[in-house]
Parts: structure tokens; C-alpha cells; sequence
């Protein structure tokens, strides 16, 4: 952290041996008055989250749901099913994902047009990576690949909620829905607080996907310039290392601002069990 905020007070290019010069604070200037992209693309990265984080953790917490519940059986094989897509190395999975999202020969595009018989294969098939309305459910498609991880943290903070809770709630009448709202979820609310938490951090972080699926050139329409997309480009592909560090502190600082208003609003929402 020290370094870079070293190399963000110098134009640095290793583009070009020994070409570096103290600048002050004009990268920092650069950032915040000059350069268009990088609020362009921290609004990208928000838009991204907004949509994405809503289906990824109600996703997450419905499986959840479903495998803790004791109705289902064989719950061992489940979870590990489930859980085994966040084994293998993400590059592996989302080289997968480009052939299942092809316009021209995409699994999902097939079975679109073998069940709907509409013509979605081809030239003029589906685009979702490459149409600007659908590249962020696309991503979020992704994303849903692997949260394994997030599973189990919920599965172990439902594990967690005390039995008598729903034993006294049965017997007051409640249904599955009221138990949900009024116990699961307040009683889980120390297991979203985390996730959510890891999750900013993540989207803020989100680059490999766009990287690998799009090039890491911002297309469709610069609807993929994310941040961290951002980032990457201007230090290892235009080599600006003292600018990029720049943008490296403005992601640190977001996800930072971010995380401390979480922890700062945790008191109204976010139930702990030790509390009284």
C-alpha cells in the first residue's frame, strides 16, 4: 500500500526505461477532475452490483434453504454438488461459460430455440455477451456458478437458529412463510452482514469475467468497463503505473467507505444472539 501510493505521486511508465518524474498530486487531479472514465466506470460497477447482488444472494439463501431443509435427502451429495463448481479454478469456469453463452452454437441458445423454436442460434442469434441489455445478467449467470461458498455460510448460520424458535412458532400457528420473515432471516442477519460485506469487496474486485468473456476492453458499449477493468488497463496495458495506483486507492477507498457504512448502520438490522 505504501508502494503504491508512492508510484501515484510519479509519472511511472514502464513502457519506457527510466522515464519517471515527481508530479505531486496531478495523477490524483488526473482522476477526480480530468478523466471521464473513471466515474463512467465506477457507475458501471455499481450498476453491475445493484443487479447482480439482489439474484446472487436470493439464490444463495433459496439453496440454502433447500438443502438444510429436513425434507430432503441425501443432503451430504447435494452440498457437495453444489458446492464443487467453487473447486474448480474460476479461469476453467468461465471458458466453460463462453461456450455456454456462444451466440452461434451456445448451449443455452440451442435449447432456446429447440424449445421455443425461435431463431436463436447464428448470425443473428442472442448476443449476451455482446448486447449491452443482457452482458450483466450474463455476468450474474456467471457468478451464480459459484457460490458455493456463500451457501455454506448460510447453511451453517441456519444450522445456528435455536429448534425451540420454530417448535414455539408451530405450535402458535405460524406458517413456513412467518417463520422465515419473523426468526430464519433475523436470526441469520450476522451471515448476510458477512456476505454482503465480501460481496462489495468482490464486485469491486469483479475483473476476471469481463477480462476473459469480453477482452477486458469495456465492450458491449463500455457497459463492461468496470473499475477494476479499468485498472488493469491503464497499468498493464498502457503501462501507467503511477495513474494506475491512483485507481487501485479509489477501489480501496470505495470498498472502504462502503464497509465502514455497513458496519455503521449494522446496530439496526443485523441481530447477534449474545445481545440483549
Amino acid at each position: 500500500m505504501v508502494s503504491s501510493l508512492g508510484f501515484s505521486l510519479f509519472d511511472f511508465n514502464l513502457s519506457a526505461v527510466g522515464t519517471h518524474a515527481f508530479i505531486g498530486l496531478q495523477n490524483w487531479k488526473r482522476a477526480f477532475l480530468q478523466d471521464p472514465e473513471v466515474p463512467l466506470a465506477v457507475l458501471k460497477s455499481f450498476l453491475f452490483a445493484g443487479i447482480s447482488l439482489p439474484i446472487t444472494f436470493l439464490f444463495a439463501l433459496s439453496l440454502a434453504l433447500v438443502l438444510n431443509s429436513s425434507l430432503l435427502r441425501g443432503k451430504s451429495l447435494f452440498r457437495a454438488l453444489f458446492y464443487f463448481p467453487a473447486m474448480i479454478p474460476f479461469v476453467g469456469t468461465v471458458m466453460i461459460w463462453y461456450g455456454v453463452l456462444n451466440q452461434h452454437a451456445g448451449w443455452i441458445n440451442q435449447i432456446i430455440e429447440w424449445v421455443t423454436g425461435f431463431k436463436a442460434t447464428g448470425s443473428g442469434g442472442i448476443q449476451w455477451l455482446q448486447s449491452a441489455n443482457l452482458v450483466y445478467f450474463s455476468y450474474t449467470w456467471v457468478g451464480l456458478w459459484g457460490v458455493g461458498n456463500t451457501v455454506m455460510t448460510f447453511i451453517a448460520g441456519l444450522q445456528r437458529v435455536p429448534t425451540e424458535l420454530y417448535e414455539a412458532a408451530i405450535v402458535d400457528g405460524a406458517g413456513w412463510g412467518t417463520r422465515l420473515r419473523r426468526i430464519t432471516l433475523p436470526m441469520i442477519t450476522p451471515i448476510i452482514f458477512y456476505n454482503l460485506i465480501l460481496s462489495i469487496i468482490g464486485t469491486m474486485q469483479f475483473f476476471l469475467v469481463p477480462y476473459v468473456l469480453n477482452r477486458g476492453d469495456g465492450t458491449p458499449a463500455g457497459m463492461t468497463n468496470f473499475i477494476m477493468v479499468y485498472f488493469y488497463r491503464q497499468s498493464f496495458n498502457y503501462f501507467n503505473m503511477g495513474y494506475g495506483s491512483v485507481i487501485a486507492w479509489i477501489i480501496f477507498l470505495i470498498a472502504m467507505a462502503l464497509t465502514v457504512v455497513l458496519f455503521k448502520t449494522q446496530k439496526r438490522w443485523v441481530y447477534y444472539m449474545g445481545d440483549k
